[in-house]
């Protein structure tokens, strides 16, 4: 399975990471305020929290928040 998107907001992590980037390594706070991402169904909140640490923008395991939470 390809996961790549804030299925809610319809927004690509690429598309994250690019903005996150351009403004300087926005946090995960700064992305949902703009994107809405991590906001509705919340699924997608520690794939973004990966891509801004890691970069990576595309998954195939399934990503949690309490897999989040171990790295923290």
């Amino acid at each position: 399975m390809r996961i790549d998107r804030c299925v809610c907001h319809n927004v690509s992590f690429e598309d994250l990471r690019r903005h996150a980037t351009a403004c300087g390594d926005a946090s995960f706070r700064e992305l949902q305020k703009k994107f809405g991402c991590g906001t509705t169904c919340g699924l997608c909140a520690p794939y973004v929290k990966q891509m801004l640490r890691t970069g990576q923008t595309v998954f195939t395991q399934i990503v949690t928040a309490r897999d989040e939470a171990q790295r923290s």
